[in-house]
């Protein structure tokens, strides 16, 4: 199903790596167009020459810093003035900060709520009336299992993934009709930088997913018409056992799972 996109064009932010770099690749191995959105210039650049050459695609490359509040609409501009009409936008980037609330630096947070929340309202914004005007095309927006419930040392990370399911999730009920479809990818644990950015202490987790695979599921479930999927069956059991359980509960089972020692 994930060659619908075959010879159309995909937007895919935070696509140096992770889950984003995983999206680009399958969306390149069915035919997908790319245009694809990170901070590190030699990494865009060698991915996109490597998946042009191994799948004859074409590939267009954007260098945006999107903790800037600008960076949303000079991507847009640089998509009108190729005349590349985007028809599937994936809302990857974002980035965790591991730690107490009132020792992280404040700069760091607002960030992430730029970059997790922001961003990703923006570049909706920008890109979604051109697809309800021609009456197809498709956004992923990458949530989390982790904005199912409040999570301790990770309070702002958490807050930004349970902003962008709930936004996900209205839009698509309001492009409902109109041809355009809207989902939100869940992951749980990945096998991802995700961890070494967000300073985050090692933790070997047996359930870690693969990025490919979060990736497939992904798109896989935007292709079906799917509004939200989880990906990985011990987080779907995880999520509905937090749906029933008394919050309060849930947070504190959640922040001993996370309890760190101070350094």
């Amino acid at each position: 199903m994930i060659d619908k996109w075959r010879g159309k064009w995909s937007l895919v932010t935070g696509a140096s790596a992770g889950i984003g770099l995983e999206l680009a690749k399958l969306l390149a191995q069915n035919g997908s167009h790319l245009v694809l959105t990170a901070r590190r210039t030699d990494r865009l650049q060698e991915l996109a020459s490597d998946l042009a050459a191994k799948y004859g695609i074409k590939t267009e490359i954007l260098s945006v810093d999107l903790t800037r509040p600008e960076a949303p609409a000079e991507i847009f501009a640089a998509t009108q003035q190729k005349g590349i009409e985007i028809e599937l936008l994936v809302n990857n980037a974002g980035f965790g900060a591991f730690g107490y609330a009132w020792e992280i630096p404040a700069e760091k947070m607002t960030e992430m709520v730029q970059v997790n929340c922001s961003a990703v309202v923006h570049l909706t914004r920008l890109y979604m009336p051109p697809m309800i005007a021609r009456g197809h095309g498709d956004i992923l927006i990458v949530a989390s299992v982790a904005g199912f419930q409040a999570v301790p040392y990770n309070a702002v990370y958490a807050a930004t993934k349970a902003f962008d399911f709930l936004f996900s999730m209205g839009i698509a009920e309001e492009a409902r009709g109109k041809g355009v479809n809207v989902s939100a990818l869940c992951p749980g644990s990945t096998d991802t930088e995700f961890q070494k950015v967000a300073e985050q202490p090692d933790r070997k987790i047996r359930s870690a997913e693969t990025a490919e695979k979060v990736a497939r599921v992904g798109l896989e479930a935007l292709a079906a018409g799917k509004p939200y999927v989880i990906s990985g069956a011990k987080n779907k059991l995880m999520t509905e056992f937090q749906r029933i359980a008394p919050r309060n509960f849930v947070v504190r089972m959640a922040g001993k799972m996370m309890r760190f020692t101070p350094k």
